[in-house]
């Protein structure tokens, strides 16, 4: 598989809506996602494309660079067999207190009124908040 999205860029020196545009390629059993942007290129290999994406935006973050999609969003997480299933392509939007419900899966870059970007250490802190959150 190799395709390629979109993602509008925010903060750092971009001056509003700057373009980025991930390629993803699946090379045997492992996600390899790169980023282009600014004639720049990031590029990561993990396990799932979500864990690839975490792992540009940390780099991203050093000049202040969010991508405004749902994987790059403080409510939204990998979570259960769909994310297995789909490379870490589709995740999950989650409330406090609740669990998931279909209508809460998204396309890491996909964007929505609802996607709030943040850096990847804020969005592991509202995860782990989330799971404290669940009734036992």
């Amino acid at each position: 598989m190799s395709q390629q999205c979109t993602v509008f860029l925010i903060g750092g020196d971009t001056g509003g809506n700057e373009p980025a545009v991930f390629t993803l390629q699946d090379v045997g059993t492992r996600c390899r996602l790169t980023c282009s942007y600014r004639n720049k290129v990031i590029e990561a290999e993990e396990d799932d494309y979500f864990e690839a994406l975490c792992q540009i935006r940390k780099q991203l973050e050093v000049e202040g660079i969010l991508p405004f999609c749902y994987g790059a969003s403080y409510n939204v997480f990998p979570e259960g067999t769909v994310t297995e299933m789909s490379r870490g392509l589709v995740v999950c939007k989650v409330k406090t207190g609740e669990h998931p419900k279909g209508s809460d899966l998204v396309n890491i870059f996909d964007e929505g009124y609802d996607v709030v970007p943040v850096f990847v250490y804020m969005q592991q802190q509202f995860w782990d908040s989330w799971l404290a959150s669940l009734p036992s």
